[in-house]
């Protein structure tokens, strides 16, 4: 029975990883991560608000209130 625990597969095509090229299985497969990580692929989408909602939510600046 080996201590090493099975290698993950790896996250692009699913082929198991490859100690030089962790977690991926080649170097394709990290610059396919890489690519699809500076081109947006990854991004989280956001909901857009409008102005009116972003005055009334917008966090107080801290310190003294101004006077009127």
């Amino acid at each position: 029975m080996s201590d090493m625990p099975s290698p993950k597969p790896c996250p692009i095509c699913g082929k198991p990883a490859v100690m030089e090229f962790r977690p991926f299985c080649s170097r394709r497969c990290g610059d396919i991560d890489l690519h699809r990580w500076l081109s947006g692929g990854y991004a989280i989408p956001a909901v857009e608000q409008d102005e009116s909602e972003n005055e009334a939510t917008a966090p107080r600046p801290l310190g003294p209130k101004p006077e009127r």
